[in-house]
C-alpha cells in the first residue's frame, strides 16, 4: 500500500479557521476516497499557521476493477423476429464495448454485464483533490489577485507526492511540486522525496506540523517554566488551542510585571493576559496569582531579552489603564452606579438596564417566594447586579462584568453573600462550565436570563438557524441547568407569564416561549436519553416542573411493557373528544366495574417508578375489559359512560407520557 501528501502553503491563516479546515479537509477526503472505491487505512491532516497537510496512509494503486450490470431496452426492441440485434440491440452493445452473445434477457429487458477497470489513483487524485480544497469554507474569505476562487489568505506553494513521485495538481493558481518551506526564519526550498520524511524534514526546519505534538510541547515547556518557579497554570482549552494555532514551532519565555498590578481584582490581570494577550497566567500552589506569566513565541534562537522587554511594555500599558480604572471606581460605593444604568438602553422598546434591573428585582422576589425562600440578600444581589455595567473597569473589560461587580460590592462593604450572587447570576457562562453555587446567583441568574428571553421574543426577534439574538439560546439552557443542578422546584410556565406582564410591551408569545424551552431541554438532554422518549415525556407541560419531567424521562427510559404500550396508545386512539363522570350504576358487564376499581388503585406517591409498575399490574384488567366490552354500544348512556371509564384511565397514563410518541 502507498502513501500519498498534500501540503498546501499560505500566508498566515486565522486561528479560528485552522480547525474547520483540518476538519473539512479531513472529511472530503474521507468522502473523496470512499465514493470512489479507493482503499486507505487512514486521513491524517494537520496545519499550522502556513500550510495546511493531508497525508493519506495505506492508499491503493488504483480502484478495484468491477463488474455491473447495464439495463438496456426492452427485449422485442433489441432483437428482431429472427432473435438478430435491430439497430437500438448493437447500439447498446457497442456502447457498453459487448458482443451479441454477451447480452441477456431477464423481465424482457436486455442486459448486459460490463467489466470496468479501475481507475488510477493519481488521476483520481489530480481529478479531486483541487475540487476538495475549493470546497473549504470559512469566515472572511475573499478573493486573492485576478483569482475568481475565493480562500482564507492567498496561496503560496503547493505539494504534492504519491510515494516517490509528484502527483501533479493545480489548487487555485498554484502548481504542485514536490519542493515546501521551512519556518519563516529557517531554511527553504525543502525537497520531499516521499511522504513518510516529510514530517521529520520539517521538525529540521523548526516546524512541528503536528498541532497535537505541537499542543503538547506547549504543555510541557510551560510547566518547566512554572516548576522553575514553584508556579501551576490553569490553561483554557480555548486558549490553548488558540496559541497552537498561531504558531509553528512554540518556545516558552517566562516573563515579570511590578506586583503593583496584583492589587487589582485577579480576574482583570488574568483576562489582560490571556485574552488580550494570550498569555499563560502563573499561580501559586494555592491559586493566588503570581506576577510572573509565560509567552510562547514563535521564535528560532536563544536570546530573549528583547522578547521579555516588548511583552512587559504591552502588558504595563494595559494593566496601568486598569489599575486607573479600579482606582477611579472605587471612589464611590457600587450602589452609586445604579442611577447609571438610566442612561444605558438594554434593548429597543423595552426600556434601561436600570428598568431591566426593575424587573429583575420583581422577579427575583416572585422565584423566592416560589422556593420559600426569605433572604434579604436576594434582593440587595438583585439590586445591583447590573451597576458594574457603568463602571470604566467593565467598559474597558466587558467581559469581566458580574466579576468586577463582586469584586466592587466587597469593596463597598456588601455581604460575602451578595458579592457572590452578583458574580454568579452570569453563570453558566457556557455550555460547559458550572452553575450558580448560592442561592442568590441562582435566583437573580434566572430572573435576569427569563426576562432577556422574554423580551428577544416580545420584540419579534426570536432566534432562528442563523441568529442568537441576546444570546438567548445559552440563557434558556443556563436556566434549565441551574434548575436541575439544584433541583430547583420552579413553575417556568408562570415564571413566563410574570416576566411578559413586567415587560413595556405586550405580546402574545408566551406558548412560543414554552416551545423554546422544550426544545431547548430536548436538546440538552438528547445525549443521555432517547429522542422520542424525550418527546413523549415533553407532551405533559415539562416547564412546569422541570425536575418531574426528568424524573418522567428516567422512569420511562427504564422500560416500559408492551402490553402496557399497546394498552395505553388502544386507550388514546377511542378517546377523541372529552367525556364526562363514570356512573357505576350505568355498569352494563362485569369488566366494567373491575376497571373501575382497578383505576382507583393507580395513585401517583411521588416514584414514577413505582406509579408506571401500579399500571403494569392493572394490565390484565385492562386487557379483559377490551376482550370482553364492546366500547361503542347501541345506547348511547353506555357507550358515554364506557368512553368516562376509559377517560380515567386515559388520565393515568397520560401522567407519565404520551405513549403514542413510544
Amino acid at each position: 500500500m502507498s502513501k500519498y501528501l498534500l501540503e498546501v502553503g499560505v500566508e498566515e491563516l486565522p486561528y479560528k479557521f485552522i480547525p474547520m479546515a483540518i476538519s473539512q479537509l479531513k472529511s472530503g477526503f474521507e468522502t473523496f476516497l470512499n465514493d470512489n472505491n479507493v482503499e486507505y487505512k487512514n486521513v491524517n491532516v494537520m496545519a499550522t499557521p502556513r500550510r495546511l497537510a493531508v497525508i493519506v496512509d495505506g492508499i491503493s494503486a488504483s480502484q478495484p476493477d468491477s463488474k455491473k450490470i447495464v439495463k438496456g431496452p426492452i427485449a422485442k426492441v433489441a432483437f428482431d423476429e429472427n432473435n438478430n440485434l435491430t439497430k437500438a440491440g448493437e447500439g447498446f452493445a457497442n456502447k457498453n464495448g459487448v458482443g451479441a452473445d454477451e447480452l441477456y434477457i431477464e423481465d424482457n429487458y436486455v442486459y448486459a454485464k460490463i467489466f470496468v477497470k479501475g481507475k488510477n489513483t493519481k488521476d483520481l487524485l489530480k481529478e479531486n483533490v483541487p475540487v476538495i480544497f475549493s470546497k473549504l469554507q470559512g469566515p472572511h474569505f475573499m478573493r486573492w489577485g485576478n483569482n475568481d476562487v475565493k480562500f482564507s489568505r492567498p496561496i503560496r506553494w503547493v505539494l504534492s507526492i504519491f510515494d516517490g513521485e509528484e502527483v501533479k495538481i493545480k489548487i487555485i493558481d498554484k502548481e504542485s511540486s514536490n519542493v515546501t518551506n521551512g519556518h519563516r526564519f529557517s531554511k527553504q526550498n525543502i525537497v520531499i522525496n516521499n511522504p513518510d520524511e516529510y514530517v521529520s524534514k520539517l521538525r529540521e526546519a523548526y516546524v512541528i506540523v503536528n498541532q497535537d505534538e505541537r499542543k503538547e510541547r506547549i504543555l510541557e515547556l510551560t510547566k518547566k517554566e512554572a516548576d522553575k518557579l514553584n508556579a501551576i497554570t490553569n490553561i483554557s482549552d480555548d486558549l490553548l488551542e488558540e496559541v497552537t494555532f498561531i504558531c509553528e514551532y512554540p518556545v516558552a519565555v517566562t516573563c515579570s510585571f511590578d506586583e503593583e498590578f496584583l492589587t487589582i481584582p485577579q480576574e482583570v490581570a488574568v483576562t489582560v493576559m490571556e485574552t488580550h494577550q494570550r498569555y499563560f497566567a502563573l499561580y501559586t500552589k494555592e491559586g493566588k496569582l503570581i506576577n510572573k506569566f509565560v509567552t510562547i513565541t514563535n521564535y528560532i534562537g536563544d536570546e530573549f531579552e528583547n522578547i521579555k522587554a516588548g511583552n512587559l511594555r504591552v502588558i504595563k500599558a494595559r494593566l496601568d489603564d486598569a489599575v486607573f480604572f479600579f482606582k477611579e471606581d472605587t471612589k464611590k460605593p457600587l450602589e452609586a452606579y445604579v442611577e447609571n444604568l438610566k442612561g444605558m438602553t438594554f434593548q429597543k422598546g423595552m426600556g434601561s438596564v436600570y428598568d431591566k434591573t426593575q424587573r429583575i428585582i420583581k422577579l427575583s422576589e416572585n422565584i423566592a417566594a416560589e422556593l420559600q425562600v426569605s433572604k434579604p440578600s436576594i434582593k440587595r444581589t438583585a439590586e445591583l447586579c447590573k451597576a458594574d455595567l457603568a463602571t470604566n473597569l467593565v467598559f474597558e473589560f466587558t467581559e469581566l462584568q458580574g466579576f468586577i461587580g463582586a469584586d466592587y460590592a466587597r469593596v463597598s462593604g456588601e455581604s460575602p453573600e451578595v458579592a457572590a450572587g452578583i458574580k454568579e447570576h452570569y453563570f453558566p457562562l457556557n455550555a460547559d462550565s458550572e452553575t450558580a453555587k448560592s442561592i442568590e446567583g441562582q435566583v437573580v441568574g434566572i430572573a435576569d436570563k427569563i426576562d432577556t428571553i422574554c423580551a428577544v421574543f416580545a420584540a419579534g426577534k426570536k432566534p432562528t438557524g442563523s441568529s442568537d439574538p441576546l444570546g438567548v439560546r445559552r440563557a434558556a439552557l443556563g436556566i434549565i441547568k441551574t434548575v436541575l443542578e439544584h433541583n430547583l422546584k420552579l413553575n417556568l410556565s408562570d415564571l413566563i407569564g410574570r416576566a411578559l406582564e413586567y415587560l413595556p410591551v405586550k405580546a402574545d408569545v408566551k406558548s412560543d416561549i414554552e416551545e423554546f424551552f422544550v426544545q431547548r431541554l430536548i436538546i440538552f438532554l438528547n445525549g443521555e436519553y432517547s429522542k422520542n422518549v424525550l418527546e413523549a415525556c415533553a407532551e405533559i407541560n415539562p416547564t412546569n416542573d422541570l425536575c418531574d419531567y426528568v424524573k418522567r424521562v428516567k422512569a420511562v427510559s427504564a422500560g416500559i411493557d408492551e402490553k402496557l404500550l399497546e394498552n395505553a396508545n388502544r386507550v388514546m386512539r377511542i378517546l377523541k373528544d372529552k367525556t364526562g363522570d363514570v356512573n357505576p350504576a350505568l355498569f352494563a358487564l362485569p369488566a366494567e366495574k373491575e376497571l373501575y376499581e382497578a383505576v382507583k388503585t393507580v395513585e401517583f406517591k411521588g416514584d414514577y417508578n413505582d406509579y408506571i409498575n401500579s399500571l403494569d399490574k392493572i394490565n390484565p384488567v385492562v386487557t379483559k375489559f377490551f376482550d370482553d366490552v364492546l366500547v361503542m354500544d347501541k345506547d348511547e348512556n353506555i357507550k358515554n359512560n364506557r368512553l368516562a371509564l376509559l377517560n380515567s384511565l386515559k388520565n393515568k397514563y397520560i401522567m407519565v407520557a404520551d405513549f403514542q410518541k413510544l
